[in-house]
């Protein structure tokens, strides 16, 4: 469930002309950014871009990338684009650093659906003129690349239908990789880069009742390689994205100095889709709201939009 709070009434030309306003005065007007910026969907958010280029002949985007700066301009720059273009924003800041990043891409090749993503791509050309599978596998190497490269360029059955038998044999046949220490074995990425998401969820379902283990605790049981970690990343974000993203955020404000960026991530892609959930599982795990958790790890204006797209104004 969304926490974004969007009006009952919307004017994209009155929105428009506050966002011109606050941009354009003798002091750049942030509450004004945050009061509607904060309070938009993805549909009207393209709907006031159009409308301000119209207006102004001016690129909205552009204009406020020249006005703020910082996390608030950073966190502002990545709502206002569109999910998908956003996305493909993301994955390439991400494959640029692929060796640190790489959970970013495993996020976004997993989590999405089938459409979701294969538009993500689509953006991602259109912007960076070169494919998401090109710029993967030109920034990453090995067995690492191997994975990455199968997830992205994925498209998975979407359905429901779940075969119980291909579910056990396909259960062993990650046990016994496991147990063996053979990650990289081509049946391992055949398997996560091929199922539909709900016969992967049934394979891990069915690897837990035959071995008694979850299977990433089995294969977190190791010395963390990169391989590794990607292996269960993807377990995750496929088994169960909510928890993921609860854990992710949780590691972003805890302990000395706050991961921004993985914070921004969160919050900005999920306010339109399950970060109520994500803020439930958050409660339930830390006995303190996530509107309270970020309130106090962050400041300004770019704490003012963070918990005005997680439904609570500073």
């Amino acid at each position: 469930m969304a926490t974004l709070i969007t009006p009952h009434q919307f004017s994209p030309v009155e929105d428009a002309e506050a966002l011109r306003k606050a941009c354009k005065g003798w002091t750049i007007d942030e509450k004004a950014i945050i009061k509607v910026l904060g309070h938009r969907s993805a549909t009207q958010r393209k709907q006031i871009r159009q409308t301000y280029e119209e207006l102004y002949e001016e690129d909205l985007v552009q204009c406020l990338e020249s006005v703020l700066y910082g996390n608030f301009e950073k966190a502002v720059y990545r709502w206002i684009l569109d999910p998908g273009d956003r996305d493909a924003v993301l994955a390439n800041v991400a494959v640029k650093k692929a060796k640190s990043n790489y959970h970013v891409i495993i996020e976004i090749s997993c989590i999405l659906s089938p459409e979701e993503l294969l538009v993500v791509r689509r953006a991602y050309q259109s912007r960076f003129k070169s494919s998401l599978e090109e710029d993967v596998a030109a920034h990453t190497t090995g067995d690492l690349r191997q994975l990455l490269v199968a997830l992205a360029s994925a498209y998975r059955y979407d359905g429901h239908e779940v075969n119980e038998r291909l579910a056990k044999s396909e259960a062993d046949i990650l046990h016994d990789a496991i147990k063996n220490k053979a990650f990289n074995r081509e049946e391992v990425t055949r398997i996560l880069g091929t199922r539909s998401k709900t016969q992967l969820r049934a394979i891990f379902n069915s690897y837990k009742d035959v071995h008694h283990t979850p299977i990433t605790t089995n294969l977190s049981a190791y010395p963390h390689s990169d391989l590794q970690k990607a292996l269960c990343t993807a377990i995750r974000c496929i088994n169960d994205p909510k928890k993921y993203f609860e854990k992710l955020v949780r590691n972003a404000i805890k302990g000395v100095g706050t991961d921004e960026e993985a914070l921004t991530r969160v919050i900005v892609t999920r306010a339109e889709r399950d970060l109520n959930g994500i803020k439930e599982l958050f409660y339930l795990r830390n006995s303190v709201s996530l509107d309270h958790a970020v309130a106090k790890e962050t400041s300004g204006s770019y704490k003012a939009f963070l918990l005005a797209l997680l439904g609570k104004e500073d």
